[in-house]
């Protein structure tokens, strides 16, 4: 049984690995999605709904902010709460974001995703409490935080010039896609999470994916900072 659960285990982290240098490349919106947006006249339902399942799922810097939030959830009811305060957040500036017309530096907005994983990784370890001997309102935190995703998306979606015609249902449709997106890649974390909370491993390795997570968000603000500068 044991070994069957660490085979499951290997095989997902590498399915995960895999996706996960995928969206690597991937992250963005690709040749095909950018044709759609820039031809589409009137609603489109499903296809929003597609995009915007498809944009969260190789949004990797969604992903990373989110298994650092569930990383030492251990309870349903305390996953489905904060995921909720964060999907509260991206949603309302999603849709004021682009309904209002709010343009922020796309550099800027990912640079501060950057730093959410950051934070994240950084609380996990207790480090708010061992520097500064004070601990942030976690649940504020990811709410606020997910407010600054929801300004990343919206401004995604702002870069192409979308027809008012429809525009309402299509953006709906695209947050309803974010949060199938979210759904079907949280539930792949919790799944790798769960199984690899029965091992002593996974209480050893917390201060390194955790650590990991920092640098990761490291990385990606110094990859926005250095594009802001440069363009």
């Amino acid at each position: 049984m044991k070994n069957i659960s660490n085979k499951l285990i290997y095989t997902l982290l590498i399915v995960i690995a895999s996706f996960t240098s995928f969206s690597l490349l991937a992250h963005g919106v690709d040749d095909a999605t950018k044709q759609f947006l820039e031809a589409n006249q009137g609603s489109a339902i499903f296809p929003f709904i597609y995009i915007g399942a498809k944009h969260m799922l190789t949004g990797y810097d969604h992903l990373l902010f989110l298994v650092g939030v569930v990383f030492f959830l251990f309870r349903s009811k305390d996953v489905l709460l904060y995921v909720s305060l964060f999907t509260l957040g991206h949603s309302i500036t999603l849709l004021y974001g682009v309904f209002g017309n709010i343009a922020i530096n796309p550099y800027i907005i990912d640079a501060i995703i950057g730093l959410s994983v950051v934070y994240k990784g950084f609380d996990n370890l207790g480090g708010f409490q061992r520097l500064f001997n004070y601990q942030p309102n976690t649940k504020i935190a990811v709410c606020i935080f997910g407010l600054f995703h929801g300004f990343g998306l919206a401004t995604k979606i702002q870069e192409f010039q979308l027809p008012t015609d429809g525009l309402i249902t299509n953006i709906i449709s695209f947050n309803i896609g974010v949060e199938i997106g979210q759904f079907l890649a949280l539930a792949m974390v919790l799944i790798v999470l769960n199984l690899w909370r029965r091992h002593s491993s996974y209480s050893g390795f917390a201060i390194m994916t955790n650590t990991a997570l920092m640098s990761a968000g490291l990385m990606l603000i110094g990859l926005q900072l250095t594009g802001y500068f440069v363009n």
